[in-house]
């Protein structure tokens, strides 16, 4: 059987708790998106600046490696429905845009809910279908090549 993986966070914790500029940046994305709490907001910024991390690393890279990497990562990032071109645009962006990929974010904006809160609320209550899957999570990556295969469950609809 083997031992288990081992958990760990998958976001980091802001460095200083009680700045107020980043509190009042954070309440702002959390009323903007329906969030749950803010523990949202940072594994965003932590994905966030591990995908800068890389971008800086492969603009200081040079050889096939470092271009290999570099078509992988804009091909990542374009699967994923976020449109850059090149690297630089890759350190160009903000929390917003990772957050504005997440189900919750695609279920409001695609008109299926009337408010961010009520999209999680059908998200949690498994009335979401992504292609032929239910999905509970609102925090799920939507692809762009899943985005327009996002559909209410048939009782939901006939409401």
């Amino acid at each position: 059987m083997g031992t288990p993986r081992k958990q760990r966070r998958k976001y980091a914790r802001p460095k200083h708790p009680w700045n107020m500029e980043r509190i009042t940046e954070e309440r702002e994305l959390a009323a903007l998106f329906g969030l749950k709490n803010k523990t949202e907001i940072w594994r965003a910024r932590t994905e966030l600046g591990r995908l800068r991390t890389q971008a800086k690393s492969l603009l200081a890279a040079t050889g096939e490696e470092a271009e290999k990497e570099t078509g992988q990562m804009i091909s990542y990032l374009t699967r994923l429905g976020i449109n850059v071109s090149s690297v630089d645009e890759v350190l160009a962006l903000d929390v917003s845009s990772l957050l504005k990929r997440r189900l919750q974010s695609v279920v409001h904006q695609r008109g299926l809910a009337n408010t961010p809160k009520q999209a999680r609320q059908l998200i949690v209550h498994n009335h979401v279908w992504v292609k032929d899957h239910r999905v509970t999570a609102p925090g799920y990556m939507v692809r762009a090549d899943e985005e327009d295969q996002i559909r209410l469950s048939e009782k939901m609809q006939a409401k």
